[in-house]
């Protein structure tokens, strides 16, 4: 297993380096940027991380916009940093994007309890910092493009579908509850699962060669959805029985 790949976005240059180099010696690998346009290129040719840590005041892009545009690659977590302690901007960060918030000034030990707490409720991403995610010999996956491509013709994933994937990615080999789905991928909405199982099914006919008989991602009837190839190994999981298709 490779190191926890941190993203950290703070334009205090004293800061950026006391964090990098705090977290650097506890066994994480941390990219520092000072602003979102060059992290978000970073993401682009160098794949997604881990986790992100953001401040919010950024000197062209708040923080939130940052956020916006790395949930629209992926459900990636995110704890932002901040000097501000506005209830309504705690909560709405909260709600919208952020599994935690920290406010300036804080202890780095503390930070780290943090991220160490988050990464602790995601599964597994080893494989999922790569640029280009190979699935299997046919299904590569580019989140930071919002695409994939399937036996040589590639395809444009909406925002939705690409986190939706990535979900499912990440929980490979797991049966994902329709409740757990819908608050990952619509989190401040309220949408019920025929709005998930029309989104899942416009997924399955770029995914699938036959999004009737599918390959990848499993339903489970009024439970879930599974998605049944480890990335790592490429090896299909075997299914108990043949479930219908939505």
């Amino acid at each position: 297993m490779g190191k926890t790949k941190i993203l950290l976005i703070e334009d205090d240059p004293n800061i950026n380096k006391l964090i990098s180099d705090y977290l650097t010696a506890h066994g994480f690998e941390v990219t520092g940027f000072s602003d979102g346009p060059d992290a978000i290129d970073h993401i682009q040719m160098r794949g997604l991380p881990h986790i992100a840590l953001i401040d919010l005041t950024l000197p062209t892009m708040h923080g939130f916009e940052v956020s916006s545009r790395l949930k629209s690659m992926a459900d990636v977590p995110i704890i932002f940093i901040t000097a501000t302690s506005d209830t309504d901007t705690v909560v709405n960060g909260l709600k919208k994007y952020a599994e935690d918030f920290i406010v300036k000034p804080f202890e780095l030990r503390e930070l780290e309890a943090r991220v160490q707490v988050v990464l602790a409720r995601m599964p597994s991403l080893d494989y999922a910092s790569e640029p280009i995610i190979r699935v299997d010999d046919h299904l590569s996956v580019d989140f930071a493009h919002n695409r994939i491509t399937l036996s040589g013709k590639h395809y444009s994933l909406t925002p939705t579908e690409s986190i939706l994937l990535h979900v499912l990615l990440r929980n490979s080999g797991r049966v994902v509850e329709n409740r757990l789905l819908i608050a990952r991928v619509w989190p401040t909405e309220e949408v019920y699962e025929d709005t998930l199982r029309v989104h899942m099914h416009r997924l399955r006919r770029k995914l699938e060669a036959d999004s009737h008989h599918p390959h990848y991602i499993r339903t489970e009837r009024g439970i879930g959805y599974m998605f049944t190839v480890r990335p790592q190994d490429g090896i299909e999981l075997e299914a108990d029985e043949q479930t219908e298709s939505v």
